[in-house]
């Protein structure tokens, strides 16, 4: 199968790294950790008003979900390369928008997994409302997106750079 722009998440390297490691942390010692609770708890009898329990197996429920979240996103990922220079928005690049082509009002982003926190810029993601809008545009273009409201906003694309970071 091959992968679309929209089905790769860009990372660098070192944030590649971090999220494989946090996966083997959840994986192996924090999922042996959360049974040894499940099963502590359950020696202390009546399940039904055991709290510590209910909460062992709530955080069980929340790590196996992160486990999926980071095992399918480390399987779209692509690591250390940035997109080429071609004036189009990708994920990788550093976008400047001017909100409602105000050239005053402007902001600064990579666009990018959220997962990638050791940026110097703010982060959106591809699949967010704005990452959506202007995902495919060239720097010039006006492009209109609809918020999560259900209303619309226009920005002007003035800039789409790769990140070299």
């Amino acid at each position: 199968m091959t992968q679309t722009s929209e089905d790769v998440t860009w990372l660098t390297q070192e944030a590649y790294t971090k999220l494989k490691d946090e996966l083997a942390y959840l994986s192996g010692p924090a999922r042996e950790e959360v049974t040894a609770k499940i099963a502590a708890a359950r020696e202390e009898g009546d399940l039904r008003e055991n709290g510590g329990y209910h909460a062992a197996k709530e955080e069980q429920g929340k790590q196996e979900l992160r486990i999926r979240q980071l095992t399918q996103l480390l399987e779209k990922a692509k690591v250390g390369e940035a997109p080429a220079a071609t004036g189009v928005v990708a994920p990788g690049t550093v976008v400047t928008i001017a909100f409602d082509g105000d050239e005053d009002d402007t902001l600064e982003f990579l666009l990018a997994s959220r997962e990638y926190a050791s940026s110097e810029f703010e982060t959106y993601s591809p699949q967010s409302p704005l990452g959506t809008g202007v995902n495919g545009h060239k720097v010039g273009e006006d492009v209109e997106y609809e918020l999560p409201n259900g209303k619309k906003a226009s920005v002007r694309i003035l800039k789409a750079e790769p990140f070299n970071g």
